[in-house]
């Protein structure tokens, strides 16, 4: 038997992703915290541009969500108009190589589809 094939008895692991997926699904959570992850401090109107097809609505919803399990920081600037910035708390940062690792994958994926073609 192949050392990556899944094994009885793991349950504890398929939980975990269970657990991350829960707060990670949806269409957006992955792009808007990729976002944020590439340049650090984002401004909303900057997430809305990078993530493709989200409404103003929809990213306020999903904001939210990420800022409450801890994985955003919202900051609100003293500026005429007030600017809201957004980064990635400590604990969000441990998504780096996930987030750089989904990205390579892509990366290869759209290509392996391309040469199919």
């Amino acid at each position: 038997m192949a050392d990556n094939v899944c094994l009885p008895g793991h349950k504890k692991e398929i939980m975990a992703v269970h657990d991350a997926m829960d707060v990670l699904s949806g269409k957006w959570k992955i792009s808007i915290i990729s976002s944020i992850c590439y340049y650090n401090e984002r401004r909303f109107s900057d997430i809305l541009n990078d993530v493709h097809g989200i409404s103003n609505k929809m990213l306020s919803k999903e904001l939210k969500e990420l800022e409450m399990n801890k994985l955003i920081k919202r900051t609100v600037l003293d500026t005429q108009p007030v600017t809201v910035q957004y980064n990635l708390t400590e604990y969000g940062r441990t998504l780096q190589t996930i987030i750089d690792e989904l990205a390579d994958w892509g990366i290869k994926h759209r290509k392996a589809i391309i040469e199919d073609i």
